[in-house]
Order: C-alpha cells, then structure tokens, then sequence
C-alpha cells in the first residue's frame, strides 16, 4: 500500500508568504510595506522566510518599541493558526483605541 496518499503536502513557505499577505490584504486597518505591517503607524507585525519556515514576529500591542512574540511556521495549519491570531489581535487593538 502507498503511505504517502494520505501525507499532507510539502510546507513551501514561499507560497505560504504570499497567502497569508493576500488573506492580510482584507484587514482594511493595517497597511503593508514590504514584509512588515502597521497599524495607525506603529509597526505591529514583520514577516519573513527562513530556513523553510515562515517566521513572523507579531507585537504583544501597538506601541513605537513593541514587545515582539516571534512565530515560526511550518506547516498549512500554523499559517492559518497565525492569520487567525493576527485578526484576533487586530479587532482586541481597533477596539481599544479611543
């Protein structure tokens, strides 16, 4: 029998960039310049490949000198896990906003 019908398929964190950059292209509060996203000017999220991993380092808050949560992904399911987190935080900080 093939084992390998059922295997999910290979982690290309390339393309995984690129989805999640689109899925983030929604989120009308932030902006995008190069791999790093802001929210009202404050840079709240940076995005990078490394290693066959998609790496994001995502602020605990806004704030001019953020305290960062780093992120490593390496498969489908910790992107979407990450896009979910990012959209959490997202709604948490335009809501608290005055």
């Amino acid at each position: 029998m093939n084992d390998d019908f059922f295997a999910p398929p290979t982690f290309k964190p390339d393309e995984a960039l690129l989805q999640l950059k689109r899925a983030l292209r929604d989120i009308r509060s932030l902006s995008e310049r190069a791999n790093a996203y802001s929210l009202q000017g404050q840079v709240v999220l940076a995005l990078s490949v490394a290693d066959g991993k998609l790496c994001a380092r995502l602020a605990k808050r806004p704030a001019h000198s953020p305290e960062w949560e780093s992120r490593e992904c390496k498969s489908s399911a910790e992107v979407r896990s990450l896009q979910d987190e990012i959209k959490r935080r997202v709604a948490r900080w335009t809501d608290e906003t005055p």
